[in-house]
């Protein structure tokens, strides 16, 4: 079984929710087969979009990591995981005390060592984000990225 991180940007406002549906039918499509297992960030943005697109459209074991718990997360992010609650295989909660830059990256960490890949959807202009921050771990773990800027 393949599993493949997804991280991207929480800046989503400047695509239309199809241009992400047909972003992701390129990008996340292929590797969706049968057999395939995603993890994915319980956050606003990429992640949100990108849970309820492969919840609708593939077959795949989906796991959701949050760095404290599904109830600390924004509205937008607890909605998506509700909404797809039925196709979710694990809900990841790493409880960390306090949620600022070193939870996220230790959630980062964890869904990157436990997949052979990640897509990445990075904002062109966001170079020190998460999303470029879980990128580059994922090649200082000597493991293939694709980076499909948003």
């Amino acid at each position: 079984m393949r599993t493949v991180t997804i991280t991207g940007t929480r800046n989503t406002g400047h695509r239309t929710p199809e241009e992400y549906a047909r972003i992701f039918e390129a990008y996340v499509g292929p590797f969706a087969n049968h057999d395939a297992h995603f993890c994915i960030g319980g956050a606003v943005g990429v992640d949100s979009l990108a849970l309820v697109w492969l919840a609708e459209n593939t077959a795949a074991d989906l796991t959701v990591v949050v760095p404290g718990t599904v109830g600390q997360q924004p509205p937008e992010a607890r909605q998506a995981i509700a909404r797809t609650r039925d196709r979710i295989k694990e809900i990841v909660e790493l409880r960390a005390a306090e949620l600022e830059s070193a939870a996220y990256h230790a959630r980062n960490r964890w869904m990157v060592d436990r997949s052979s890949m990640t897509i990445g959807f990075p904002h062109r202009d966001e170079s020190g984000s998460g999303t470029w921050q879980t990128i580059n771990y994922t090649s200082d773990q000597g493991k293939p990225r694709l980076i499909v800027p948003v």
